[in-house]
């Protein structure tokens, strides 16, 4: 079980390390609410994949739109569920903004940002998740989603980075920093129960959890 100190929890990381099959197995143990990104839902991604310069702000904009939206919504949750399981975190928007946006787009895009001051409750945990370029790259090519064929190991390492510069600075909620490279929480329920139980001693406003090979 989940402490009850834990009522939201947002997992993070970069395309492909495995946000929405922890977030499902997490909510799932604690009986709570799933807060799900849905980029499938983006009309605009697939074609922003094959031409990321003509469709990065329109796809930008929908995901700022839908995230803002969502807010609401978990605002709204947690006074109904004891739990609300999230696999994104709303202040990560601008980092794939500023990633995919020309000078003058991101400058259109912080305005609108600005603007509509998408404010979501702070999270009672943020669960960071990393993993090696050519884990990511591979996990991508496995989940066969046909629009992510043409995302670049290229790309995958920018937003990697871009992530890590992220929370490196972040300081708003407990952090746990998970090196998944050698865990499969979705597969493997032995790695799953390690990370309840780390969960479970958890004190420090950031801490590290990484197995060896």
């Amino acid at each position: 079980m989940l402490p009850a100190r834990y009522r939201y929890i947002a997992i993070e990381g970069p395309i492909g390390v495995g946000k929405t099959s922890l977030a499902r197995r997490l909510a799932e143990v604690a009986g709570g609410e799933l807060l799900l990104e849905n980029p499938d839902e983006n009309p605009f991604l697939a074609r922003f994949y094959n031409d990321k310069k003509r469709y990065a702000l329109p796809t930008q904009l929908f995901f700022l739109l839908a995230r803002t939206e969502q807010t609401a919504r978990l605002a709204q949750a947690g006074l109904f569920s004891p739990v609300t399981i999230a696999d994104f975190l709303i202040e990560k928007d601008p980092l794939f903004a500023r990633l995919n946006l020309d000078d003058a787009e991101f400058a259109l895009y912080q305005k609108i940002h600005a603007d509509m001051a998408p404010k979501a409750p702070t999270p009672d945990l943020v669960i960071y998740l990393q993993a090696p370029t050519s884990q990511l790259a591979e996990r991508v090519r496995r989940r066969g989603r046909a629009y992510e064929r043409n995302l670049s190991e290229s790309y995958l390492t920018d937003l990697s980075r871009l992530y890590s510069e992220f929370f490196y600075h972040y300081d708003s909620s407990p952090l746990l920093i998970v090196n998944s490279e050698n865990l499969n929480f979705a597969d493997r329920q032995s790695d799953f129960q390690l990370l309840l139980e780390r969960l479970n001693e958890m004190r420090g406003a950031r801490e590290f959890f990484n197995m060896g090979t």
